[in-house]
């Protein structure tokens, strides 16, 4: 027997009221999107629960798929059986005895949506557990926690087979509580922080700051690869690189070097800030953790944040560097993040970095730079790309890896 179709059943969801279908919407679509990398999957959805149609797709790495999107509580592989008693009798048969082992409980759960067929709930569970009996006569029925539960359901169609309940990832469906800035750098840290806001359902867009020719062509690509890994958690991301080189040059030519850090810094959150507002965003996200690196010191941290009165979200603000490590092993991303390619953040790092800045000297150094003229141009430079769960760049990644 081949599984037919996987029932995905909702997390939280359920607790969200008159919002409910627009959560679940928004599943699907995230759903669609991270399942677009199997062109014969459908998907279809609910009040209840969504259904994954593999159409002959194998199962396997559409479940894997699966576990990764937020908003799924749980998923069952099914089996559809044509809908007459000998045919849904020789399926429960076939499938009872090729998973039994020695010692197995079962019970038998059925349900009839469609109240035309011959055997209500209560007939079903009883027929189909004495066909049970018939081929496996040592088995044990037991009503609370059985080994084997095994569901069926009478659809309209046909009926449905399925024994397995696989957990997902829970949280929240991306996009359901709006959408959000992350400043991803090529390190470990920003993408971890942007799976933590996914989860929550933040629909993230990665902003990604380019200093060519300080930083190479595969750093820039690395930033995507990391982008991409994200989109398995709830479809497609918006990947907005910044031309950076222009303000870099000047910061190191205009200030001292200790400060170099905590004006780029500001530049940062200036530029993120600003692309925010034209792409409707209302928060920040970064990866910064509570005294890792000289800038990230409460006293960086206010100075950084002093040019913006949006709310900046750090999931990972509280976490060591194990801790960190750990989600991005889970997540995939840990070994693109230690990929050695400077990145903005590394390329003009200097070797004393102020870990305690004053806003009042920090703000007399940017009097030497034109502050607006420098952000509006980077702003007005940027280039917006869609990263989409499937290498869809080949010939470009081809190119790059060319260049390299």
């Amino acid at each position: 027997m081949q599984y037919s179709e996987i029932m995905v059943r909702y997390g939280e969801l359920s607790t969200k009221g008159k919002n409910r279908m627009r959560f679940i919407n928004k599943l699907k679509q995230n759903m669609k999107h991270v399942l677009s990398i199997y062109p014969d999957v459908t998907v279809q959805a609910d009040r209840d629960r969504a259904h994954v149609y593999l159409n002959g797709t194998d199962y396997q790495p559409v479940a894997e798929s699966l576990k990764q999107i937020f908003g799924i509580q749980a998923f069952s592989p099914s089996y559809k059986v044509e809908k007459t008693v000998p045919a849904i009798k020789k399926a429960v048969q076939d499938l009872m005895t090729s998973i039994y082992q020695d010692g197995m409980t079962f019970k038998i759960t059925g349900k009839r949506s469609d109240h035309t067929f011959e055997l209500d709930s209560r007939e079903l569970n009883q027929v189909m557990g004495n066909a049970v009996f018939d081929v496996l006569p040592q088995i044990k029925a037991q009503m609370k926690q059985p080994d084997v539960n095994l569901k069926i359901e009478i659809r309209d169609e046909a009926a449905y087979l399925s024994y397995e309940n696989i957990k997902g990832a829970g949280g929240l469906p991306v996009g359901t509580a709006g959408r959000g800035m992350l400043m991803l750098s090529g390190g470990i840290d920003s993408p971890v922080a942007g799976y933590l806001a996914l989860k929550r359902g933040v629909d993230i867009e990665a902003v990604h700051f380019a200093s060519p020719p300080y930083t190479s062509p595969g750093a820039l690509k690395k930033a995507q690869d990391l982008t991409r890994k994200l989109t398995k958690f709830g479809g497609n991301i918006q990947f907005i690189e910044v031309p950076f080189t222009e303000i870099q040059e000047e910061i190191k030519e205009k200030a001292p070097e200790a400060y170099l850090m905590t004006l780029t810094r500001r530049f940062m959150m200036r530029i993120t800030d600003r692309i925010r507002e034209e792409r409707r965003g209302l928060v920040i996200i970064n990866g910064e953790s509570l005294g890792q690196v000289a800038s990230q010191t409460l006293e960086s941290m206010q100075a950084i944040n002093a040019v913006t009165t949006t709310p900046v979200i750090r999931p990972v603000v509280t976490m060591d560097k194990l801790e960190i490590i750990d989600i991005a092993q889970k997540i995939d991303t840990f070994d693109i993040s230690i990929q050695p390619f400077e990145d903005c953040c590394t390329i003009f790092a200097p070797d004393r970095p102020k870990t305690n800045p004053k806003i009042k000297n920090v703000e007399q150094y940017e009097a030497r730079l034109d502050v607006e003229g420098l952000v509006e141009r980077a702003v007005a430079g940027i280039i917006i790309t869609e990263i989409t769960p499937q290498a869809d760049n080949d010939a470009l990644d081809d190119l790059i890896d060319d260049l390299l």
